[in-house]
């Protein structure tokens, strides 16, 4: 098994890295892949080290699975050139995931639709992962006719420069301004670029990839995406309104039993989802889970998830376990 991980150096790829180890992932040979300016660098991986190589050269040594975290213009240019090589792309970035010649998979939802031809499958975006992981069962259950959401999502979704730009910002030290504005002490209510539409394309993403994900064009999905000086993972609150009626004492236990699902709701006890308890987990917290009283068949949730992990990185790793386990490479 020759793993490729392309954008080794970046946020995503050093923890994939990490989650390869944690995970203990059956590659055989790992391929680091990054941009030139990163070629020769060391890094590594279950205490053994790797060369970063270009992605000419990669393509070339041809990996059974590369998962890439290099950005949508670069996995358009490089991922058809890793399918022809034999290889299967796992990509994180938006570039593939509205096509539709293209699985959008969160493995728990709907890993089955992958087949052994798909040469290139798309990654979810984060904030649409955490979201329709809990309401798949309660979709299937209760049929969703509505999804409004705001997220509240940490600067590591933007990478490292914002990471840095917070940091300066709190130090009082000069720095590369990555957002139009300061994010320490604010919130942003623009995460990507601005559409035709006035809503961004991080909404966009949500209000499509759910509809696709869950295979029901029906869904109507509205989304307000804010960036937050947080670190540790992306927080949404979320009204669902359904078709049927539910038993609010039903929904609890049905989340509980969700692969991927950790239900924290004990408000007298202060208990629910918040990033700092997030950070470093694989699972996808709720709580806040309440009756939505204005209007009939409607919930309300607070869901939580560290961005990097299972937003990401543990996604795209749970795609090629689910690949290797069912003998698709």
């Amino acid at each position: 098994m020759k793993l490729a991980i392309a954008g080794a150096t970046g946020l995503v790829g050093q923890k994939a890295l990490e989650i390869l180890e944690e995970r203990n992932f059956p590659f055989t040979e790992l391929i680091p892949v990054a941009s030139e300016r990163s070629v020769g660098k060391k890094i590594t991986c279950r205490g053994k080290e790797y060369t970063v190589v270009g992605m000419q050269r990669a393509v070339e040594m041809r990996p059974d699975v590369a998962i890439f975290s290099a950005g949508g213009g670069t996995s358009l240019e490089w991922a058809p050139k890793f399918a022809e090589a034999g290889t299967v792309v796992i990509d994180n970035s938006s570039a593939w995931r509205m096509d539709p010649t293209k699985k959008l998979v969160v493995p728990e939802i709907n890993g089955y639709v992958i087949e052994d031809q798909d040469r290139i499958i798309a990654n979810p975006n984060c904030s649409t992962i955490q979201m329709v992981l809990p309401l798949a069962p309660l979709h299937e259950r209760y049929g969703i006719r509505r999804i409004i959401v705001s997220t509240y999502q940490s600067v590591t979704g933007t990478g490292k420069a914002a990471v840095d730009q917070m940091n300066n910002e709190r130090q009082g030290t000069p720095g590369e301004m990555v957002y139009p504005h300061p994010i320490d002490k604010n919130a942003l209510p623009h995460i990507d670029t601005f559409q035709e539409n006035g809503y961004t394309k991080e909404e966009m993403k949500m209000v499509n990839e759910t509809k696709k994900i869950l295979g029901d064009d029906s869904i109507q999905v509205t989304a307000t995406c804010v960036r937050i000086p947080a670190i540790g993972g992306h927080s949404e609150a979320v009204n669902i309104e359904f078709e049927n009626e539910y038993d609010l004492s039903d929904i609890p236990g049905i989340l509980a039993s969700t692969p991927g699902v950790v239900v924290q709701d004990d408000p007298d006890s202060n208990e629910y989802p918040m990033p700092i308890t997030a950070h470093e987990k694989d699972e996808v917290f709720v709580g806040r889970i309440r009756r939505d009283e204005t209007q009939p068949k409607t919930l309300n949730m607070w869901i939580v998830s560290d961005n990097l992990r299972k937003g990401a990185a543990t996604n795209a790793i749970q795609i090629a376990e689910y690949i290797v386990e069912h003998s698709l490479v």
